[in-house]
């Protein structure tokens, strides 16, 4: 059974008002990092093999596949911030935001394999039913995502904890992104590759996404996470006072044209390990292995550097270390095999920065407001965060599936990707390289000016 709630947080107005003078356990950081397990899977693995298992497996044209690809998730643009309202007037002895973790987070996993399972074969029929799945499971992982980002601005009031709280995450997050991205490619090879190994693919997934919400519910039973308290009396109203948040609205549209460009990566490992390495069995495998391992040994730098530069600055540095790697990776056709993996690396490295900074950024917005104004906010701005991320990682693929319509890449329903041109294979690694480190780095152009009121120790 759980234990009681304990006293309101600090960044909701409480009994007492008064700030949490101790850090939090670490099985309070472990426990919140597995929900990354659900949220890394789910960002990845369909970032990664939907567009390839639609146009490569079920035979959907470049163009088409895109689409079904973006329009399910642009749907979570509308149905995220009314998540993250529920959550926000959710009354329960688990607290406002836990419920909805084990709840959602259990349907995630259910759905995630139902858009796998492929019971149409291939054809058109069969791409209309993953696109229904998916939007099934888009908003599923809505109602988990959106309380799961609210938590850290209500378990403590000390930014430096939340930073904390956020390297211990993406930790995780990364971890997630290895396991699934690098495993799912090759369960779908070991157990047969075609509709076969896709179904069981996604079994393994669902798994994952279950680990993760289970792990995150009982990991976080002892810690408080605020209660109830007065809220705008309408969504429209909470909207906006997100919209009128120039410090947030900064950070969040700057984070999701970042994430369309992380996600045209995603989008592109098959397709360029199949046409620019030549490796299409063991490439994706070792991209990701690449592109996420070193992730998790720079992390304590990361943390770090951030504390000594301040978040925003950091934010900056890390996301154009990941637009150089991109834009480097040009040169992929003239070089060996080993020198892409290394610059993959680099990209790793600017990637994990990019991620921490802008979650830790994001709580002490929420936090901020929370206390400027005495209502309960969390919710709500980021069920506009995850509406956005979520955005972003669905405009991915779907830009990679343009850049492949126009270049006239042909599609295939055997399981196998078809032979394809010179122009074909240029639009792949353009869009595997120019295009996100266009996205990536143009968008901190908007964190210029950006500032928020700073602690007594001074972090942005």
């Amino acid at each position: 059974m759980d234990a009681p709630p304990a006293e309101a947080d600090p960044s909701v107005t409480g009994p007492t008002g008064a700030r949490r003078p101790d850090p939090l356990p670490r099985r309070v950081h472990a426990g919140y990092a597995l929900g990354s397990l659900a949220t890394g899977a789910f960002g990845t693995v369909p970032g990664l093999l939907l567009l390839p298992y639609l146009t490569d497996t079920l035979g959907v044209a470049a163009g088409v596949a895109a689409l079904l690809v973006l329009l399910p998730k642009a749907w979570d643009v509308l149905v995220n911030p009314v998540a993250g309202r529920l959550s926000d007037r959710t009354r329960s002895r688990w607290g406002p935001r836990r419920p909805w973790l084990l709840g959602a987070g259990l349907a995630l996993a259910v759905l995630f394999a139902a858009i796998f399972a492929a019971p149409f074969g291939a054809g058109p029929a069969a791409g209309a039913y993953v696109a229904v799945a998916f939007l099934a499971t888009a908003t599923a992982f809505a109602f988990f995502q959106v309380p799961y980002v609210a938590m850290p601005a209500e378990l403590t009031g000390d930014r430096a904890e939340r930073t904390r709280l956020m390297t211990w995450r993406i930790a995780v997050l990364a971890l997630a992104i290895l396991v699934s991205g690098a495993v799912a490619p090759m369960v779908v090879t070991a157990t047969g590759d075609g509709l076969a190994g896709h179904r069981w693919m996604g079994l393994f997934v669902a798994a994952l996404i279950a680990l993760g919400a289970v792990g995150a519910f009982l990991g976080t039973r002892a810690v408080a996470t605020g209660a109830v308290t007065e809220t705008e009396p309408t969504l429209r109203a909470q909207l906006a006072v997100a919209a009128g948040n120039r410090p947030f609205r900064a950070l969040l549209l700057c984070f999701v044209i970042q994430s369309a460009g992380v996600a045209t990566i995603l989008a592109g490992v098959s397709y360029f390990a199949d046409q620019i390495l030549r490796d299409p069995e063991n490439g994706p495998t070792l991209l990701f292995a690449c592109f996420v391992g070193p992730a998790l040994l720079v992390m304590p730098l990361w943390s770090r550097l951030g504390a000594r530069l301040g978040k925003r600055t950091a934010l900056v540095a890390a996301s154009l270390l990941l637009a150089a790697g991109a834009l480097a990776l040009v040169a992929a056709p003239a070089l060996p095999a080993a020198a892409v993996y290394a610059v993959v690396a680099l990209l790793g490295v600017g990637y994990a920065g990019q991620q921490v900074f802008a979650l830790a950024l994001l709580p002490d917005c929420v936090a901020h407001e929370t206390a400027r104004t005495g209502r309960r906010q969390a919710g709500v701005f980021t069920g506009l965060w995850t509406a956005g991320e979520t955005f972003g990682l669905a405009l991915g693929p779907g830009l990679y599936g343009l850049v492949l319509q126009v270049s006239g890449y042909v599609s295939s329903d055997t399981g196998t990707a078809a032979a394809q041109s010179d122009q074909a294979r240029l639009g792949v690694l353009l869009g595997f390289t120019v295009l996100p480190a266009l996205l990536v780095g143009l968008a901190v152009l908007l964190l210029r000016g950006w500032t928020l009121d700073p602690d007594p120790k001074g972090e942005e």
